[in-house]
Order: structure tokens, then sequence, then C-alpha cells
């Protein structure tokens, strides 16, 4: 069975953008796909990345024009400047990761609400009662944002730690088990070819 290594921040309109593409190509496939919410900020620190708002403002104009383009491609709603833009993206993965450990809930559908919250709905994915509903709505328990925090933090310091490792710089970020990458939503169609054989 293939498998795909996810790297992604809750932070990311891209991954949000994303939607449930990558779970309809893992199971057309019948692949594994492991979900590694990460410290984009760190990764950007470490991998010669720029926050959004440090980047040249030409640069800024052109990422909310290719949100716009790319929400409209998707068919996804979104708000360009979302008010909790940036947050604490922390207890959000937290949250990811004690539910992937706990198992028994729609997991994809809890990256994506969490994603839909902050990118769609202008909630702010750092406020607790946000993150439990979110586990709710997926069919996990709300406790999982206390209960899972020291397992949380650290299996978070140590995905970024693989992730810079395994040669990502950005998210989403798609990594095969043969060594081929393949990084942001749009490249999607890229990674469905490569599984099937074709790229």
């Amino acid at each position: 069975m293939a498998s795909i290594d996810y790297y992604f921040s809750t932070l990311s309109p891209f991954a949000y953008l994303a939607g449930l593409r990558l779970e309809e190509i893992a199971a057309r496939h019948a692949a594994q796909v492991n979900y590694k919410p990460m410290d984009i900020l760190g990764l950007f620190a470490r991998t010669g990345g720029t926050p959004p708002a440090e980047r040249h403002p030409s640069r800024q104009a052109y990422r909310l024009q290719e949100l716009r383009r790319q929400a409209g491609k998707s068919g996804l709603p979104i708000v360009l400047k979302p008010p909790f833009f940036p947050t604490n993206p922390a207890p959000s993965s937290y949250a990811i990761i004690a539910a992937q450990n706990a198992g028994g809930g729609d997991l994809a559908g809890l990256v994506h609400g969490i994603l839909r919250a902050c990118w769609a709905e202008e909630k702010d994915i750092a406020d607790e009662a946000v993150v439990q509903d979110c586990l709710e709505a997926a069919g996990f328990d709300r406790g999982l944002t206390m209960s899972g925090l020291l397992t949380g933090a650290e299996t978070y310091a140590r995905n970024t730690e693989e992730a810079i490792e395994a040669g990502v710089f950005g998210s989403p970020f798609y990594v095969c088990d043969d060594g081929e990458l393949f990084w942001g939503q749009d490249r999607l169609g890229d990674l469905d070819a490569h599984l099937a054989g074709d790229l």
C-alpha cells in the first residue's frame, strides 16, 4: 500500500482549498494518508520562507488574487482576509494529533472542518470552543483538546523536524513513500497521476 505523509498548517488557505481531494485520490489508489500538522512559521524560518505579512506588497497582492481564483476553481467559499488570521495554530494542531491517536472519528473531516472554520466561517481556531465544535462535528470527543496537550506538543515539534528532513518548505505538502514530493493543492492532479504510474 502506498503511503502519503501530508504535511500542513491549520493556518494554510491552500490546505483549505485542497478540500477533500487528497482523500479522494488516496482512496482511488488504496493509499494511506498520514496527517502531520506542523509549525509553518518554524518551517519558514529554517527553509527560506517568509510569513505572508512580511512579504513584499506585490507578493501579498498576488497571493490574494490567487486565493480568489483557486477558490473559484475549487467551488469552496473563502474569506480572503479572515478576522482571526494569523492566530495560534498549535491548539487546533494538537487536537488533530490527539484525534488521530484516539481514532473513531472522521479525521479528514476534522482537518477540513478546522481549515474551513478559519477560511470560510471567520472563527478563531485558537479558541478552545471552536476546536471542540470541530472535534464534535467530526465524531470525536470534545475533551481531546485537554487530554492530548503533551503528546500533541511533542508530535507537532517532531512533525516539523520530519518535514524539514523530508524537504518540505510549505503547506500543503505531500510526500510519497517513494520519495516523490508535491507542493500545493494545485499539484494534487500530479500526485494522482504519479500514484497511477502515469507521471
